[in-house]
Order: C-alpha cells, then sequence, then structure tokens
C-alpha cells in the first residue's frame, strides 16, 4: 500500500488530505482529512514532521490500541496516526491539543470550539476504516 498526505499550513495548525492507493494503482482506495499541529521546524512535541516519503508499520498500545507508527522520522520518536479531534485547538477536557506531533484522521475539518481553528471530526471511525485498508502499513509519502 501506499499513500499520500497533501499538506496546507496554518499558523496554528496543518491540515491536509490522506490518500490510499493500492502499489499498482492511481485511484484511491480511501480518503480522508487529515490534522497536524503546525510546522515549527520539526521541533518535538510541538510540530509537525517534514515532508518526506516514510515507512508506516502497525503498533499497539493501551492508549489508542492499534493504530500506525511512523518510522525513522529524523530527530524524532513515536510518531503516530491515531484518532483524536484537536490539534491547533484545545480539547476542553484536557486543556491541550490531542497530539505532540502526530497525525490525527477524519472525515471532516470544522470549527466546533469556536476559536477559528479546525478539529478533526468523526476521527475514530474514520481511524477504524483506515486500518482495515492498510492493517500492514504503507509507504507514506507528505507533501504540500
Amino acid at each position: 500500500m501506499k499513500g499520500h498526505i497533501c499538506r496546507e499550513y496554518y499558523e496554528k495548525q496543518t491540515e491536509g488530505t490522506l490518500k490510499v492507493y493500492e502499489n499498482d494503482s492511481d485511484e484511491p482506495i480511501f480518503e480522508c482529512k487529515t490534522l497536524e499541529l503546525a510546522d515549527r521546524h520539526n521541533q518535538r512535541n510541538i510540530s509537525c514532521i517534514p515532508e518526506g516519503t516514510y515507512t508506516v508499520a502497525p503498533r499497539y498500545s493501551e492508549k489508542y490500541k492499534n493504530h500506525l507508527h511512523i518510522k525513522d522520522v529524523g530527530g524524532r520518536s513515536l510518531i503516530l496516526i491515531h484518532w483524536g479531534n484537536y490539534a491547533g485547538s484545545m480539547n476542553p477536557t484536557t486543556g491541550h491539543p490531542d497530539i505532540k506531533g502526530c497525525i490525527l484522521v477524519g472525515r471532516s475539518l470544522k470549527d466546533i470550539t469556536g476559536d477559528n481553528v479546525s478539529e478533526v471530526l468523526h476521527s475514530k471511525s474514520t481511524f477504524n476504516k483506515l486500518m482495515k485498508v492498510c492493517p500492514d502499513g504503507l509507504t507514506l509519502t507528505i507533501e504540500q
């Protein structure tokens, strides 16, 4: 499997569209929105990861159960693709974003908190569909 995220950069966050393809196809078999932290030059816990091509492998943790691990991100570790809603805005329950450098997926983006920053919607159901499409991981290219 191969994946491609096309990004748009904003002051408080990075929005994108993920498309997943069979290795020999030009037609996506899955598509969703992505949400990441703003570009802060790959600084740990406050930035999206750099554009490039990465190996993404399945991983398990108690917090996210089955999820995807983006490997070999220079200067970073444990960059994941998982569910959540808040990147550039604060989760009203926890008081902080749902990520520290990972990628959130969802069906759409919308400002649900009224702070002029988008959140990702339907994240868990979208993430579950993504895991069914690429349970063994994929090669992911990220670009603008």
